[in-house]
């Protein structure tokens, strides 16, 4: 069992609303995109919620570490897929950030595996409010403004730029762990 806390029920109850904005989005539900988009920006704050309680009241816990990430995942990834099944988006746009979103997830828990800890830096923020903005507004506005696809191709070229400035702070933090060892 996990530790039951703030910021891990707020980790479970995004992962709880996933399905409820594939099926607003998808479904015959009246109303759908308003309540997709309305559980979307709930779901997306609930993610800076949660890690500002954990940290500010010491209540980081394994669970949390490993779920919330996955959550976040889950959330962007089912979106974009819904969005893509809807024509409101390109699949190669999906397919970049789902690549880079996976990758990145992935090759972090690698690292963590081997000591390496790779903090979010401003790339990655900036990257997490775009996406959030981006598919916010694709899910609640109707039509495809000229606005609109400038934001979608400004947040595919953050999500790359963040992806490559990861993997390079990977890189770099594995050769100073790599120097550290040897010097031992």
């Amino acid at each position: 069992m996990f530790p039951l806390n703030v910021p891990n029920v707020l980790t479970l109850l995004r992962i709880l609303l996933v399905p409820v904005i594939v099926v607003a989005l998808l479904g015959e539900t009246p109303n759908g995109d308003l309540l997709a988009a309305i559980v979307f920006a709930f779901a997306s704050i609930t993610d800076w919620v949660d890690g500002y309680i954990a940290r500010s009241r010491g209540a980081i816990t394994t669970f949390g570490k490993l779920m919330d990430p996955i959550a976040d995942k889950l959330l962007v990834v089912a979106a974009l897929v819904s969005l893509v099944s809807l024509d409101r988006l390109q699949a190669w746009v999906a397919m970049v950030i789902i690549a880079r979103e996976l990758a990145v997830t992935m090759s972090r828990m690698a690292a963590t595996g081997q000591g390496v800890v790779i903090s979010a830096n401003r790339w990655g923020k900036v990257k997490t409010a775009l996406q959030v903005l981006t598919i916010f507004l694709l899910i609640a506005v109707n039509g495809s403004p000229l606005w609109l696809d400038v934001l979608v191709y400004l947040t595919v070229a953050v999500t790359v730029i963040s992806g490559v400035e990861y993997f390079f702070g990977l890189r770099r933090s594995l050769a100073a762990k790599d120097r550290t060892s040897a010097e031992a």
